[in-house]
């Protein structure tokens, strides 16, 4: 089977991983990943990325000449495109830019225009209904007839576009899967010493951004409500972002300001260490109404990766309703009613009070990340999608 995958997310070599692991699935398997020889992501990697060739076995990155250098709707390819797919001639092209994206439209295009006869395949994110008029409206209607499959990174996201017409099979799974190696249960006492964790000290955590959208705040004032209870806790935060102050402030005003242990810039290979801390880890989101795009109103959880993350640890989670937070924990963890306090008070004491609770939660989270979302887990749903959808290997 020959598939080719296009998108800006594969400059990074990290993210490969799974389509790595899609290429090692058959002797038969060819995967090539077409990625922009120029991009600058901006924010944190606010740096131009120049792309360079790479193979190894049957897999392949292959730089294209790119038309945009930091929009992922208007990204488009040159014309090495054309050579690219007439001498690979591939079975499945697969664009992750989303529903309307230019990319997704050209390569539809010259599939048709070459007789590739190849399976039109697009991923999004994007979990919020939406708006479009001429000419976008156009550009998305024709992509999604011409689509033979989507993956999408959410169930919302499978609804809105089955609402928008969109008929054809889907499948629901993350773009990125998570990395065993790198994140497995491993005991940190040295880096907890560091902290001035105290050994008998229940550790709660947080990984990510410091944002409003995140419910930290709600988080704080549920542990608020844990202040005077006899087993000593902490609670670790990991990430960065401009409501660290806020925070911290709200803590200090409800009498736990000691209780909190700041972590901030370190790489991504150094997180698994602090999240083999935690005792559970929480990802408290809040869906909201204050963002918004051309398009659309609001922001809710598109998946939470750091949750997969934390649960191949073997680090029980407990994550809000909002979003796809839910089906990504199901039965391997616990949740709460987004921005309802008193109920992740519940969540946390349970778990605080109940030693068996938290293993058989945690053995639960390791299960089901290596069963669903390893980046090998991931390759096989992928694979088996294709040949739901006519692909013959």
């Amino acid at each position: 089977m020959r598939v080719l995958v296009l998108s800006h997310t594969y400059i990074v070599d990290l993210n490969r991983e799974k389509l790595r692991a899609l290429a090692q699935l058959s002797p038969e398997m060819e995967v090539v990943v077409g990625v922009p020889r120029r991009w600058q992501p901006g924010g944190v990697q606010n740096r131009l990325i120049v792309s360079e060739p790479f193979q190894s076995g049957n897999f392949r990155v292959q730089p294209l000449s790119n038309l945009s250098q930091n929009n992922q709707g208007l990204l488009t390819f040159g014309p090495d495109l054309i050579s690219l797919l007439q001498k690979f001639r591939p079975q499945v092209i697969q664009v992750e830019q989303g529903a309307k994206a230019l990319a997704y439209a050209q390569t539809i295009t010259l599939n048709r225009l070459l007789g590739l006869r190849a399976k039109n395949v697009f991923f999004t994110w994007w979990n919020l209904p939406y708006q479009v008029k001429f000419p976008i409206a156009a550009l998305e209607a024709y992509n999604l007839r011409h689509t033979h499959g989507l993956v999408v990174g959410n169930q919302d996201g499978a609804d809105v576009l089955r609402d928008r017409g969109y008929t054809a099979p889907y499948q629901v799974m993350p773009q990125l899967g998570v990395d065993e190696i790198l994140f497995r249960p491993q005991p940190q006492p040295k880096l907890a010493q560091s902290l001035v964790i105290p050994s008998d000290a229940f550790v709660v955590g947080y990984c990510g951004r410091f944002v409003e959208e995140k419910g930290l705040l709600t988080l704080c004032n549920a542990l608020a409500t844990l202040r005077d209870h006899p087993q000593p806790w902490v609670w670790l935060l990991v990430g960065r972002g401009e409501l660290r102050d806020t925070i911290q402030a709200q803590a200090d005003g409800l009498g736990i300001g000691d209780r909190l242990r700041w972590v901030t810039g370190i790489p991504h290979d150094q997180v698994p260490n602090y999240i083999n801390l935690m005792h559970t880890l929480v990802l408290p989101s809040e869906t909201t109404d204050t963002f918004k795009t051309l398009t659309a109103k609001g922001w809710k959880e598109q998946f939470g990766h750091v949750l997969i993350e934390a649960m191949a640890c073997a680090v029980p989670v407990i994550g809000s309703d909002s979003g796809e937070i839910p089906h990504v924990i199901d039965q391997a963890g616990l949740v709460f009613p987004e921005g309802n306090a008193p109920a992740l008070a519940d969540r946390l004491r349970l778990l605080l009070e109940n030693p068996e609770q938290r293993q058989s939660l945690g053995e639960a989270g390791h299960h089901r990340a290596m069963s669903r979302y390893t980046n090998r887990a991931l390759a096989k749903q992928l694979l088996e999608f294709y040949e739901e959808i006519g692909v013959k290997g």
